[in-house]
């Protein structure tokens, strides 16, 4: 069996990939962002719902974890 000839117009590297690193970037940003209003969404409800637990307390808890989320998952400036 004679062997074939694979023609293709790809060559590694070529590629222009500025969508692709867009479309990631986007994809961390809201995993990030989503988990941290999750994680502060369950807090709130659990500390209201619990036995002898109240709204006040599980919103400052919620609150007080967003401040802190946001300040530790803001995008730092490149330094160079």
């Amino acid at each position: 069996m004679a062997a074939s000839k694979h023609t293709d117009d790809y060559a590694r590297g070529s590629q222009e990939i500025s969508e692709q690193v867009s479309t990631w970037h986007l994809f961390l940003a809201l995993a990030k962002w989503g988990s941290l209003i999750i994680g502060a969404v369950v807090l709130f409800l659990t500390l209201w719902f619990m036995p002898n637990g109240s709204f006040f307390s599980g919103f400052f808890a919620g609150a007080f974890m967003l401040a802190a989320g946001w300040f530790f998952l803001r995008s730092k400036p490149t330094s160079h």
